[in-house]
């Protein structure tokens, strides 16, 4: 249930509103803070609603229609038969980021072991025709973030969206799937093997209800809630047009950093990303290590005995090499680490950041690095 404890005549009221043709979020949130609560709507009187920016008589007219009452009524029955959350837009568990927008939903439904309060929360979309490649991408991003424990949001649709919430899943990080209809299905159906690891690992959030199926404008209407709930959206791969360059346009519009992954110009589910890199409506993405940089997220430094007595213990061969290296030559840039090492800038990079995590490495001013 939410925190701001909606009454049964007050969510029924926040239902009908969502029904209403030609309402809005926008208009319907104007609507509320007009008349003080969602039912007090529905006790005005037209002349006073009719006052309202944005109110015509058409609208009113539909407002009143005992039709979308007794719809409400039958799905706040549904709601309440079959376990299902909710989350009013003025709760204090709403999804915080997406308070912000104008345009969030004022009622959510959910399912699941949803925790989003004080999170660092993502949201990971692209193309339904993944490759070997991004399928890397996913794999090797999920496992050098897990250590920051953030939220994964995406559309637990094919492709890129199924594959970062599965690593999400693998490496015990709490992942949120947005969905274009009700909870009364998964969409795909070729999806729901994984419907309980998701609900165990974090769970679904939807506006849509039990009536609604999942049709394309749903698809487009969905993408501003995955834009909306994240600090940042990441675009894996992209063909030139596609519904996770929707979702990454809201983020710009939301004022949200937006990220995509580069690939050959030849690739072609890599030009939508180098499209947004290219005008300058997204962050070059190569590793973990640059997100966490870009938006600031700081790496808690480990309170544990004194690094020499267990240095080796958890490095891997690359790991072992920096640390040697930085060791025995002090401070020293990405660059002179990735050359004297031997290996690439993007994965020296993704190496400093996990050797961060572990508290061996600590970033410097000026983008320098050295040994605890």
């Amino acid at each position: 249930m939410s925190n701001f404890q909606l009454t049964q005549t007050e969510l029924v009221a926040t239902l009908r509103l969502q029904r209403i043709p030609n309402v809005g979020d926008i208009i319907a949130k104007k609507l509320i803070s007009h008349c003080g609560s969602p039912a007090a709507i529905f006790e005005d009187k037209k002349s006073t609603l009719l006052q309202i920016d944005g109110i015509g008589t058409h609208t009113i007219r539909h407002l009143f229609d005992a039709e979308h009452l007794e719809a409400a009524e039958r799905e706040f029955d549904f709601l309440t038969g079959n376990e299902i959350e909710w989350t009013y837009f003025l709760d204090a568990d709403y999804p915080q980021y997406l308070k912000h927008c104008i345009d969030g939903p004022i009622l959510l439904f959910r399912k699941g072991n949803v925790h989003l309060e004080h999170r660092k929360i993502i949201s990971v979309v692209g193309t339904r025709r993944i490759t070997s490649y991004g399928m890397a991408f996913c794999e090797q991003f999920i496992a050098d973030i897990a250590p920051l424990n953030p939220v994964i949001v995406s559309g637990f649709a094919y492709g890129v969206d199924i594959c970062i919430q599965r690593e999400a899943i693998k490496n015990n990080l709490q992942t949120i799937g947005c969905l274009a209809h009700g909870l009364n299905q998964i969409y795909p159906k070729a999806h729901a093997k994984y419907q309980e690891d998701v609900l165990k690992n974090g769970g679904f959030f939807t506006e849509f209800w039990s009536t609604s199926n999942p049709d394309r404008e749903n698809f487009l209407k969905r993408n501003r809630i995955i834009a909306g709930m994240s600090e940042a959206t990441i675009v894996v791969e992209s063909a030139e047009k596609g519904g996770s360059l929707v979702t990454a346009d809201i983020a710009h519009g939301y004022h949200r950093d937006v990220f995509a992954v580069p690939g050959r110009s030849s690739d072609r589910y890599s030009l939508g990303c180098n499209n947004l890199i290219k005008q300058q409506k997204a962050h070059m993405l190569t590793s973990a290590a640059d997100l966490v940089y870009l938006l600031d997220w700081k790496v808690e430094e480990k309170k544990t005995l004194p690094v020499q007595k267990q240095l080796f213990v958890d490095l891997d061969e690359t790991e072992q090499t920096v640390y040697t290296y930085l060791h025995n030559n002090g401070k020293q840039l990405l660059d002179s680490i990735a050359l004297a090492c031997k290996i690439p800038i993007f994965k020296a990079s993704s190496t400093l950041l996990t050797m961060e995590m572990k508290g061996i490495v600590r970033p410097l001013p000026g983008k320098l690095f050295e040994a605890v």
